[in-house]
């Protein structure tokens, strides 16, 4: 596989050797007497946030080029609200007046990266939107081995469903890490303050863990896409930008703790632990180490790195990056050592060895996975973020 991803190769595996899937990169071979047309390409940002449709708008005219018996074209893509009406207008006239039986499903995903075959076999839900609602019942059908609710509505209330839960889910985590500069400040703890809140029903635990903000594919792409929409229709949204600017800030606020602990940061070594944007992937995307590492290295840092799973990525990046071998090669000799994504293999570290090797003792917890006290009894000066420390350190 092309992508890290857990379990993704063996389902792969297993479902080719059954003869249940193949690949192929050939329009005529691929659509031969299919019922569904399921189109799920890449939609990134464009210039001024909206999202790029030219791969959409690829696969559909090669459908239209292709099939001439009835089809369901249904849309897993990130698209804007509107973009199913869009897709069945490039269809007709991709046809030139050649008629063709055909109807246009929103079907948006929900898949989180690195726990992706679990979402998958085990959804929240499944959302369903078109015109034709007989088209959405017979997509729907697709997904009941699942056994989950399968909700049907209009195109546009679809693809809306996606970008309003994404931005939301955003939402979530930027207030959390808003909340945790102010407990940094006022000398309160943000773990505790977040398990507090989390017990409210109304609330819940989920995606409330402060740290270093959100990265990948998916939420810098769709929040920035929501609002240019909502921009470009007259409204303003006020909260979006805000989301996404203390989003850019928890990466500024890292660097600005050290800083403050090592006086300067030029010619300073800093050890970053992960690059992916989150455990389990290996995509770096948006990733807040890319960003931490850009800021230091601009300030004079010297910087080594180790991710479990994206280091060929990070070759093609982090050109003046020292990538090691595993976490204790990036101790080496480093002033500071900073957890940028909380890869399981990191919450066990021998942190007497780590310590022993280091040339100086600040550690940086992006993601509030250490216990401070135990690290503070071994000698180091740690911060996490939003524990209330960086004023009495």
């Amino acid at each position: 596989m092309p992508i890290y991803e857990p379990g993704l190769e063996q389902v792969v595996s297993q479902n080719v050797k059954a003869g249940r899937l193949t690949f192929t990169t050939d329009y005529q071979e691929a659509l031969k007497d299919a019922e569904f047309a399921f189109i799920a390409v890449g939609t990134p940002s464009g210039v001024d946030g909206e999202a790029d449709l030219q791969y959409v708008r690829q696969v559909a005219e090669a459908i239209a080029d292709t099939v001439d018996g009835a089809i369901v074209v249904i849309n897993k893509s990130t698209v804007p609200v509107g973009t199913g009406d869009w897709v069945a207008d490039v269809i007709r006239k991709r046809r030139n007046g050649r008629p063709l039986q055909f109807s246009v499903v929103s079907n948006p995903e929900f898949l989180r990266e690195g726990s992706a075959i679990g979402d998958f076999m085990n959804p929240d839900r499944v959302v369903l939107g078109s015109l034709d609602r007989e088209a959405a019942a017979r997509v729907g059908k697709l997904y009941e081995p699942l056994r989950c609710p399968i909700m049907i509505t209009d195109l546009r209330t679809a693809e809306m469903i996606k970008y309003a839960s994404n931005a939301f889910l955003a939402t979530r985590i930027s207030f959390i890490n808003e909340i945790a500069c102010i407990c940094e400040e006022l000398g309160a703890d943000v773990e505790e303050v977040a398990r507090g809140m989390g017990l409210d029903k109304r609330i819940g635990h989920a995606f409330l863990n402060a740290g270093l903000g959100w990265g990948g594919s998916c939420f810098p792409k769709d929040v920035k896409a929501l609002a240019h929409m909502a921009v470009l229709h007259g409204t303003h949204p006020q909260l979006l930008q805000a989301v996404m600017d203390i989003n850019h800030n928890q990466r500024r606020r890292a660097v600005m703790k050290l800083r403050k602990a090592l006086g300067t940061l030029d010619d300073k070594v800093i050890g970053v632990l992960g690059i992916a944007f989150k455990p389990n992937t290996d995509d770096i995307r948006e990733a807040p180490a890319l960003d931490i590492i850009h800021l230091m290295q601009n300030e004079g840092a010297i910087i080594r790195a180790y991710d479990p799973q994206a280091m060929d990525n990070a070759r093609s990046i982090l050109k003046k990056t020292t990538l090691c071998e595993g976490p204790y090669q990036v101790a080496e000799g480093a002033d500071a050592l900073v957890l940028a994504t909380e890869w399981n293999e990191f919450k066990q570290l021998d942190f007497g060895k780590i310590k022993a090797s280091m040339r100086g003792s600040i550690i940086l917890d992006g993601r509030n996975l250490w216990d401070g006290e135990t690290l503070r009894a071994l000698g180091f000066t740690y911060f996490g973020m939003g524990r209330g420390t960086f004023l009495t350190e």
